[in-house]
């Protein structure tokens, strides 16, 4: 785990309000795993965000964003050559082991954050990879992608298949998936063996304020920043966790 004072590189717009913030983190770049996560704080906020990293590349890592309220909308508004606090990398991320053939990927909305750096780690690994990913409507689809095939799904059929990333999703060996906690839900009941990133609010990131405690199935909580925020999909008890934030996370 790593302390830096970070340089934003570059920013660009991926969505309708959905930005991939590029931040030189060398240290960080080098290790981080699908799934894990990084702590970000700037001038103007008390408690830090986490933000899943989106892409690991040379010496930087990216993540991806909305802007859902006051610190988010600070951090959106900066730009180049702007430095924030770092730390990370945070979190237990996607366990990928060699041997499967096929990985499918299901996201939705801000659920992309982790699929890119995970498509990449399960091609490495020598699986097809197939991506789902599905929103409301084509303005709040990701423009970007990865893997050996793409899925569109929305709400409105404005792009790809007219319903929902998980009816649109074909089985494969491995399934990850990442989104709102009642896609997520669903996703256990097709899939309980899935590997899910779940939604959770956090403070401290590393295990010690318990704020992002997560119901489990054999009974008692596990910390999302710490255990989590990967689990496999039947060990979360999705009656017990609130299908929906009252603002919007990235992990």
């Amino acid at each position: 785990m790593f302390l830096l004072n970070a340089r934003i590189t570059a920013m660009r717009e991926v969505a309708r309000g959905m930005a991939v913030i590029s931040i030189a983190a060398p240290e960080i770049a080098a290790i981080v795993r699908a799934g894990q996560f990084v702590n970000l704080g700037w001038a103007g906020v008390f408690l830090r965000r986490p933000f899943s990293v989106y892409r690991a590349d040379g010496e930087r890592i990216e993540v991806v964003l909305k802007a859902v309220g006051r610190g988010t909308s600070q951090l959106l508004a900066m730009g180049p050559g702007d430095v924030i606090s770092c730390l990370g990398p945070l979190g237990h991320g996607f366990d990928l082991e060699a041997g499967s053939r096929t990985a499918v990927l299901i996201s939705g909305g801000l659920g992309v954050a982790p699929m890119p750096l995970a498509a990449k780690e399960a091609s490495a690994l020598g699986m097809r990879v197939t991506w789902v990913h599905g929103a409301r409507s084509i303005d709040e689809l990701c423009s970007e992608s990865a893997g050996d095939e793409v899925i569109w799904a929305t709400d409105d059929g404005s792009r790809g298949i007219a319903g929902t990333a998980i009816s649109a999703a074909p089985d494969g060996d491995v399934v990850l998936a990442c989104g709102p906690n009642r896609m997520l839900a669903a996703v256990a009941d097709r899939w309980p063996e899935a590997l899910v990133a779940v939604e959770t609010y956090m403070g401290c990131g590393t295990g010690v304020c318990l704020g992002c405690a997560v119901p489990l199935t054999r009974g008692g909580y596990d910390r999302a920043c710490k255990e989590g925020p990967v689990y496999r999909a039947a060990d979360i008890d999705w009656a017990a966790l609130p299908s929906h934030l009252s603002y919007a996370v990235t992990v």
